[in-house]
């Protein structure tokens, strides 16, 4: 593992037209903001993007209809020419961003130093191209849904001077371990073909109740997503579902619980979590998918945190193509968790 000094990132400049310029719109309210004229030379890290894409991040908080209507209207211009939603973009390309109004953004909350230093300190590998971070407990990947940010938010506040950053998978909240973050859109684009051609192996350490059979090496059942009526997100096993696959590996056995080691082949919303409940073998302090018996026992044992890490990547790296391992260590709820059952189990041997 290895950690190298920050690189200043590429990027698309900004030209105004002669005469553009940003003011309030004309009758709307004051949340509302009349944008110029601009033109965007596009960088290297743009190549090879969709201009509607390359429109939703210039000019965010505008409605995609109307992104996808300038472009038709033959608004947006590329080296003077119309183009069409899917035209992909070259560097040096020159793309004319017509006069949008969009909504003022309200004040968002900055990440502290103190959250901003903890999650520089994750940081477990960085090159060029990327980082990866061994992400808290507890902590969304991004913000949204009544949190004001997450790791991408702080870590985009720790590095003001990274023109680009942006996550390359995802984690639930309370899973803990190691998170892919771009700092190039070249990296972004090259890390998620590999992932969806299953290239970058995925291994997980979760925290399980009872006693965890050798003989069930892998659970292959289908996945749904529903939502409840209070409108939180679920998952369940059905034969409507997606076709999901989750490998298993008994690493110990404790007194009630065992810890596994699970390598998801495919990358459904809670799959680990869900194939282990359909199992009989829900993770610990797991408050959508432990019965509340179980729930309320692992608590009053002293867990803190629902028991599922991300330990280990193997991944091949962005340019160079170099083989990379990378494992994270526990946190001190989990460690003191797993060290805790170790010495209950050995007391009563």
């Amino acid at each position: 593992m290895s950690r190298s000094p920050r690189h200043k990132q590429s990027s698309s400049s900004v030209r105004p037209d002669r005469g553009s310029r940003s003011s309030q719109s004309a009758g709307a309210g004051a949340s509302e903001v009349r944008q110029g004229v601009r033109k965007v030379v596009v960088g290297e890290d743009n190549a090879g993007q969709r201009v509607d894409n390359f429109l939703m991040a210039q000019i965010r908080d505008v409605p995609r209809s109307i992104v996808y209507r300038i472009i038709r209207k033959g608004e947006v211009r590329v080296n003077k020419g119309r183009v069409k939603p899917d035209t992909r973009l070259s560097t040096g390309d020159e793309v004319r961003i017509p006069p949008v109004t969009r909504k003022e953004k309200p004040e968002q909350v900055v990440p502290g130093s103190r959250v901003q230093g903890v999650m520089q300190d994750a940081v477990i590998f960085e090159n060029t191209e990327m980082l990866v971070v061994n992400k808290p407990s507890g902590i969304a990947v991004h913000g949204g849904s009544g949190l004001d940010f997450g790791l991408i938010e702080v870590l985009r506040a720790a590095r003001p001077e990274a023109k680009f950053l942006e996550l390359v998978h995802r984690l639930d909240r309370d899973t803990s371990g190691l998170v892919m973050v771009a700092k190039k859109r070249s990296a972004l684009r090259y890390l998620q073909d590999e992932l969806r051609h299953k290239r970058i192996r995925k291994k997980y350490h979760a925290l399980v109740a009872g006693d965890w059979p050798p003989s069930v090496r892998r659970v292959n059942e289908p996945l749904l997503r529903f939502e409840l009526g209070s409108g939180e997100r679920r998952v369940r096993v059905d034969s409507a579902g997606k076709e999901s696959l989750t490998l298993f590996r008994c690493l110990a056995s404790y007194n009630g619980y065992s810890l596994v080691e699970a390598s998801p082949v495919t990358g459904r919303t809670h799959q680990i979590r869900v194939h282990c409940a359909w199992a009989g073998h829900p993770i610990a302090g797991d408050d959508k998918y432990m019965d509340d018996v179980s729930l309320r026992a692992f608590r009053a044992a002293g867990g803190q945190r629902l028991m599922l890490h991300a330990r280990a990547l193997d991944f091949t790296l962005p340019v160079s193509g170099e083989a990379v391992h990378l494992e994270a260590p526990y946190d001190a709820a989990f460690g003191d968790t797993i060290a805790r059952l170790a010495a209950r189990r050995e007391a009563s041997e």
